[in-house]
């Protein structure tokens, strides 16, 4: 009965998404494909209910593509219904230039904050959210980023963490920085190497029958995380596999929706 309420709230919130290139004067710098630009999708929540916090949210895909809705539009309802203003970022292809990712991240934190008279955005509300290379990408922003595209909280889900051979996403590790990458690169984007005291808060969601990324990248991130003291909640749900998103057809679907919905709202 709360889900169905919950639900149809949402459906009742829920807007046209207003598209905007990220980089109207162009990138920083080319992945090399001048017909893969950079554009966020914007879902605001009606006036009346809107709190004043964002999520910018990364999408998955091994760093050669995105899905896009399953983990990127679908989820505007269910944010918009508790008044925060999703930001669904389309974020360039690296083809080896590990650069572009992590600019069209930072850049859409700062448009974010730097739209947020327009939006009704508090400027220190703004997290990053992620899915498989998508939450490698949020975990970079969430532990390298600094002043406007440094984010206020953090919601991971089957993240990609680590670089590391054997236990990284094998094919988001050659997409993003090559076949051969010199070991302090390795290093850099080993996220879970990099969180500190100044790490936003955290939120982590994955299957224990993770196949296609290990859940060793999520328990080691939320490891380094208790070490340095940063709020952090892990749900290893017992099934699901990889790359579920919003789909109802994860069987921990409606626990998991509750469980994020009731973090949101502890802090």
């Amino acid at each position: 009965m709360i889900w169905t309420m919950l639900l149809v709230s949402a459906l009742a919130y829920a807007q046209q998404g207003l598209e905007m290139d990220l980089w109207p004067s162009g990138p920083t710098t080319s992945n090399g494909d001048p017909n893969d630009l950079a554009k966020v999708t914007v879902f605001l929540p009606l006036k009346s209910v809107a709190t004043g916090r964002a999520v910018v949210i990364c999408p998955g895909g091994g760093y050669t593509h995105l899905a896009f809705e399953k983990e990127g539009t679908a989820w505007a309802p269910f944010f918009n219904a508790q008044g925060i203003a999703v930001i669904v970022l389309k974020y360039r292809m690296p083809h080896g230039v590990w650069k572009v990712p992590l600019e069209d991240a930072e850049e859409a934190m700062r448009l974010v904050r730097r739209m947020s008279a327009t939006w009704d955005i508090n400027t220190r509300q703004v997290g990053i959210m992620g899915f498989s290379a998508g939450g490698h990408l949020a975990s970079t922003v969430a532990t390298h980023s600094k002043g406007d595209a440094a984010p206020d909280f953090q919601i991971l889900f089957y993240p990609v963490i680590t670089m590391e051979q054997g236990t990284t996403h094998q094919g988001s590790r050659d997409n993003l920085l090559g076949k051969k990458p010199k070991r302090k690169l390795l290093n850099e984007f080993c996220n879970e190497q990099h969180v500190s005291g100044s790490t936003p808060r955290a939120f982590i969601a994955l299957a224990h029958d993770d196949k296609g990324v290990s859940p060793l990248n999520s328990i080691s991130y939320y490891e380094e995380l208790c070490q340095c003291n940063v709020p952090a909640t892990m749900h290893i749900y017992p099934t699901g596999g990889h790359g579920f998103g919003i789909l109802q057809s994860f069987p921990y679907h409606f626990e998991m929706m509750l469980e994020l919905k009731a973090w949101l709202n502890s802090f």
